[in-house]
């Protein structure tokens, strides 16, 4: 299997699904790892965002309280039971 192969796989998983089970025994692992993220981490991960003042928390962007949401906003109240 070429570098290029390996690096597809790492990369695009249709690709190594589609994968014979001896290919994917010769993948060796990925340097990353593997990262998964709970609900809650996911809920909580900043970065490449921009955070705007809005006019009622009605955008994406992250809204806080000191930004004119209203005080009932909490992360808490976007996060479900199972996260």
């Amino acid at each position: 299997m070429s570098k290029l192969d390996i690096i597809r796989a790492w990369k695009d998983e249709d690709y190594l699904d589609n994968l014979s089970d001896s290919d994917r025994s010769l993948l060796p692992q990925n340097p990353a790892g593997v990262i998964e993220l709970t609900d809650r981490e996911l809920l909580q991960a900043e970065g490449g965002t921009t955070h705007s003042i809005t006019n009622g928390c009605n955008s994406l962007a992250m809204c806080l309280p000191t930004l004119g949401c209203p005080p009932s906003f909490t992360l808490e109240d976007q996060i479900s039971p199972e996260g």
